[in-house]
């Protein structure tokens, strides 16, 4: 659970996303890119004119587990991506 980013080295575009499974999604977003299924059409592009060495994919924060049972994860995955996206310059 956490915050990752992917990156096109070439022009610097950066796709920053939350997700309750930040390893499953880069996975996932990489079989979508091999497979020319991205959804985001410009890294979908940066992939297929540069390919796996022309983009960066990257676990920028981990949420760490608590104890407490009714700790707000959904509320912590928001509130940290909308920091990382304030801290690249990228609207909210």
């Amino acid at each position: 659970m956490g915050i990752y980013a992917i990156s096109d080295r070439a022009s610097g575009y950066l796709l920053l996303r939350a997700s309750p499974n930040v390893h499953a999604a880069l996975n996932r977003a990489r079989f979508e890119l091999r497979m020319g299924r991205h959804p985001d059409r410009v890294l979908q592009a940066a992939w297929n004119r540069s390919g796996a060495d022309g983009l960066g994919f990257e676990v920028l924060e981990l949420v760490k587990e608590r104890e407490d049972a009714d700790f707000d994860y959904a509320g912590e995955l928001k509130a940290l991506e909308q920091i990382h996206r304030e801290l690249q310059g990228l609207a909210p």
